[in-house]
């Protein structure tokens, strides 16, 4: 609740729509405290909405196709359930007439027991859900068999570093919304891939793992 707005919903903007939100370190779940949780949605919903979907190579496009029908479908299909159950679209959610597939820019407001949540939507889908302890919110960000990536704003720095301790999550950014980093081993926890590559870890797991046994 003491995050910069607007530096969140600028960090949230990148976190979610890289490559369409179909890459493995998009942000999958929005986890708000509940005092901040309206102005962050409506100005993350602003921000959503005024992407341009179009083609690729089409003059000012932001957000392409996805990768098929079949997997545009299946978003499709997850923002319905989703909605079936209780969620409220801010906006987005419907599938664009016309070929290709396309799907556009989405934020659902969901509660914590909404199916959305455990699913890897792998797509332009924003759901946002609220906590009012940061125990709450740790509890919401650790309810997933997933655990690559995960993101915390906050003003206070000693709070941000407890919370992403607590994360269970192999890289954690604070206050921006992009972590790779050449310097930097790259790797997840729980269903989210073993062990590290990259960095100084990375190298040295390899070599572990390569040169069993052998001193290094």
């Amino acid at each position: 609740d003491d995050a910069d707005i607007d530096a969140a919903v600028a960090g949230a903007m990148i976190a979610k729509m890289r490559n369409g939100g179909a890459a493995c370190t998009a942000a999958n779940r929005f986890i708000v405290a509940k005092k901040i949780a309206q102005d962050f949605t409506t100005k993350f919903a602003s921000a959503m909405a005024a992407l341009k979907v179009a083609p690729g190579l089409d003059e000012g496009a932001q957000l392409g196709a996805s990768v098929s029908i079949k997997v545009r479908n299946k978003i499709a299909e997850l923002v319905y359930a989703s909605v079936i159950a209780g969620g409220s679209l801010k906006i987005g959610g419907k599938v664009p007439n016309g070929e290709g597939a396309f799907y556009p820019a989405t934020v659902l407001e969901v509660k914590k027991d909404n199916p959305i949540l455990s699913h890897d939507v792998f797509g332009p889908v924003a759901p946002v859900v609220t906590f009012d302890t940061d125990e709450e919110g740790i509890a919401l960000a650790n309810a997933t068999e997933y655990g690559l990536i995960s993101y915390v704003y906050s003003q206070d720095l000693k709070r941000a570093i407890r919370t992403a301790e607590a994360i269970e999550s192999g890289m954690v950014a604070i206050n921006r919304g992009v972590i790779s980093d050449p310097a930097a081993p790259f790797g997840g926890v729980k269903q989210s891939g073993l062990g590290r590559e990259g960095g100084f870890a990375g190298i040295h797991e390899f070599l572990e793992t390569k040169y069993i046994g052998v001193e290094i």
